[in-house]
């Protein structure tokens, strides 16, 4: 079957869907792009250090955080509108980072980008299944993760190639360089936000999920606490290691970012498969077991190995992390079987990220004070004993089919 016959049997007709991936390809490499980007630029610009690091990040989760009251107040907006205001509003933040401004202004900056971007996720899984056909809305969201993924890997090279070229042949200064990149994520956002404005978008507000609690996924909200937690250190501080122990340029940073992607691509059906195969509970189990392990290296490469054998094992830990961190459906796959509605499905699924969003934007801070007070090593130990945590935690679950 050929590509524009498989898309043909997945999309409704003149539904905008080929207008909607378009338009998410374009936003995953602006997405790509700025992630590629942004730890040098503090670094190299503003010379932000650990626990600076740690408060910038504080702030760009808030808007996650606070992403389901953001939405009840434009609940009589459609998914569309909503995927324009947001991509506006990163617009606006990531075209005033041309301008010179201090650390404040940059952290102000950065939340406004982000608030934007945490607008454009829900929603984008919303339309996604909007414009799916009848039994096919599964492999619409699988269109949508391999758009995202795909242009990751499109901006990391975009942004590795600006800085090749522009370090080594044209010998620019970075700070232009990282300009150049920020007027040219403000062009992908402006033809993202242009190919949404089809004719065919429906307008018309998909049931958003709202805040619930039920004592019956106790488990569940611990196991957002645990992960929420090694996640935010791992994606907050591991790229800081290979970038002040390591010294990588914002090219390398770009490429292995890329690296990442790429694999995740192909590995997340794998992953996939595989919890199918063995169980949501045995993934979370051991998938935490692995990442503990991880953790450590990370922290200690450098005491462990010389200077040359360190900064390779904590790159290949890097990409481990990226690629298992994906098990994190596991946890869904468990609130879907014990969850009596699909209401309380989604509903459940938002309240566990903010409590994610929640324990992200308290150890994001907490990390960097760690680091810079006790080092490195204290810090990706402290990670691993959260990962330890979700274990146990996980060890405790029902086996799939006996969940209560």
């Amino acid at each position: 079957m050929g590509l524009q016959t498989r898309f043909q049997a997945i999309f409704l007709p003149r539904s905008g869907a080929l207008a909607f991936f378009v338009s998410i390809l374009i936003w995953g490499i602006g997405i790509g792009c700025f992630a590629a980007t942004l730890n040098n630029y503090l670094v190299e610009i503003h010379s932000v250090d650990e626990f600076q690091r740690g408060l910038i990040e504080f702030f760009r989760e808030i808007p996650g955080l606070l992403l389901v009251i953001l939405l009840a107040f434009m609940h009589r907006i459609s998914d569309w509108r909503i995927m324009r205001i947001g991509t506006l509003i990163s617009m606006v933040g990531i075209s005033a980072l041309l301008i010179p401004v201090d650390k404040v202004v940059v952290t102000l900056l950065i939340m406004i980008w982000s608030t934007g971007e945490h607008l454009v996720m829900p929603v984008r899984s919303s339309i996604a299944m909007q414009v799916a056909a009848p039994g096919k809305a599964g492999q619409s969201l699988g269109f949508v993760t391999g758009a995202m993924n795909g242009g990751t890997v499109a901006g990391s090279i975009l942004v590795a190639l600006i800085f090749w070229i522009g370090v080594h042949w044209l010998h620019w200064e970075r700070a232009e360089l990282y300009n150049i990149v920020w007027g040219m994520i403000f062009v992908l956002m402006l033809i993202s936000l242009i190919c949404t404005f089809t004719r065919n978008a429906p307008n018309y507000p998909s049931h958003r999920p709202r805040l619930y609690f039920n004592w019956k996924f106790k488990k569940f909200y611990m196991l957002e606490l645990f992960y929420g937690a090694r996640k935010q250190i791992f994606l907050t501080f591991a790229p800081y290691v290979l970038i002040i122990n390591y010294h990588l340029t914002t090219a390398d940073m770009a490429l292995l970012l890329g690296i990442c992607a790429a694999i995740n691509i192909f590995g997340s059906p794998l992953i996939g498969r595989l919890t199918d195969r063995i169980g949501y509970r045995n993934v979370m189990i051991y998938d935490t077991v692995i990442l503990f392990f991880v953790c450590l290296a990370y922290g200690y490469a450098g005491e462990l190995f010389r200077a040359e054998v360190a900064f390779w094992v904590v790159c290949v830990n890097f990409i481990f992390d990226a690629v298992i961190s994906t098990t994190s459906l596991a946890t869904n796959l468990y609130v879907r079987e014990i969850a009596g509605s699909q209401d309380e499905l989604t509903s459940t699924l938002s309240t566990g990220i903010s409590i994610n969003h929640l324990i992200s934007i308290l150890s994001a801070p907490l990390g960097g004070w760690i680091w810079q007070r006790y080092g490195v090593g204290v810090l990706f130990s402290f990670a691993a004993v959260m990962a330890v945590a979700n274990s146990l935690f996980a060890w405790t679950l029902p086996k799939p089919g006996t969940a209560e």
